[in-house]
């Protein structure tokens, strides 16, 4: 039977009590999240031998969180990836958001969704535990317009997947790209024996900001081709201008078409030894994919494990990068009226099979 339990995490800088919400599907999985920037601290699946084990990366406390960090399991917004030079026009109006990446505007900005508190309520039925966030972000924050309320859902079912369901609605027009930033690692040292495949047939090259630099380019011939199983070390190793200005992935595939708001799967990722599987499903037209090129070891886990490069990466379900300035990506705007749905889910094919 699925069950949800909540205790106090801690308190940051004078804001309200961080609370920790532990969701248990009842079949061996098991989601932590904390209603400071919505973060998925930590998801536990068993193997196929069914040993329990950590499939994302954590921070041990909640003052290394709400620290300056790089977004470890966090809900992030209004907009998720970058907006050029942090600004954009809508109805013929300018709006700046802070650059706080490049000189670009990187996921809402420095004091985005992630960190806020959400509100948070849970129950369960008999074949799920769910844990509802909400999030009011007036007009005007981080310099976007109209004033946003935010839900995030997330549900573990009995069959250990675990969902995450966003609906966003405004007072004004304004843009939304929301994503969950967790690192994930299946059951290794890195992800560079980790083997990947993503639906993609495109990807977008970035320049030296990670701004997109033109229209999506063809993965065939190229490291980003993972229309089928490659392991990602392999990959990395390619000589490839794409690869050495980023060290590594962080780029958005453009996933095959589907009906809009239909689920259908974006990647597929398998530890060494095939341990452990997890199928992603999203609703969302593209798939940013990070490498952890930047972490260098400076933070830690509570097991005093070291975050290193390529120790993990990134799945970041959303919708294309700086889509605010180009009329050619799927469109961002949300309008009065108009509510946003997206949906991605994390399955774990390999429980079905022991």
């Amino acid at each position: 039977m699925p069950t949800v339990h909540r205790k106090p995490f801690g308190r940051a800088h004078g804001q309200s009590e961080t609370d920790l919400w532990t969701l248990e599907s009842g079949t061996g999985v098991r989601a932590e999240i904390l209603t400071y920037g919505g973060v998925l601290h930590s998801l536990t699946v068993p193997d196929t031998a069914g040993e329990p084990g950590p499939v994302v990366r954590s921070l041990p406390a909640l003052d290394d969180y709400t620290d300056k960090n790089p977004y470890f399991g966090a809900i992030v917004g209004r907009y998720a990836n970058r907006i050029a030079h942090g600004r954009f026009t809508l109805d013929g109006t300018t709006h700046h958001i802070p650059a706080n990446d490049r000189g670009h505007a990187l996921h809402g900005g420095p004091d985005g969704f992630h960190t806020k508190i959400w509100q948070a309520t849970g129950h369960r039925t008999d074949t799920a535990a769910v844990l509802r966030l909400t999030l009011h972000s007036p007009d005007g924050d981080m310099g976007f317009p109209g004033a946003l309320d935010v839900t995030a859902t997330y549900t573990l079912d009995t069959t250990g997947t675990l969902a995450v369901d966003y609906t966003a609605a405004t007072d004004r027009p304004t843009v939304v790209n929301l994503t969950n930033h967790s690192y994930l690692n299946l059951g290794d040292d890195d992800i560079l024996g980790h083997t990947l495949e993503v639906d993609a047939d495109a990807y977008l090259p970035v320049d030296a900001g990670s701004i997109p630099e033109g229209p999506p380019a063809p993965v065939t011939g190229t490291p980003f081709d993972l229309t089928t199983p490659h392991r990602i070390g392999e990959r990395l190793a390619h000589p490839d201008a794409q690869l050495d200005r980023a060290g590594g992935y962080d780029h958005c595939w453009i996933l095959r078409p589907a009906t809009p708001g239909t689920l259908r799967r974006a990647a597929r990722l398998t530890a060494p030894g095939d341990r452990r599987t997890l199928e992603l499903w999203t609703t969302e037209p593209g798939l940013q994919i990070y490498t952890a090129n930047q972490l260098d070891g400076a933070f830690t886990d509570g097991t005093g494990r070291r975050h290193q490069r390529h120790g993990s990466l990134c799945l970041e379900t959303q919708h294309l990068p700086d889509s605010p300035n180009r009329p050619d990506h799927p469109s961002t705007v949300l309008r009065p009226g108009a509510v946003l749905h997206s949906r991605t889910e994390w399955r774990f094919p390999h429980l079905r099979a022991r």
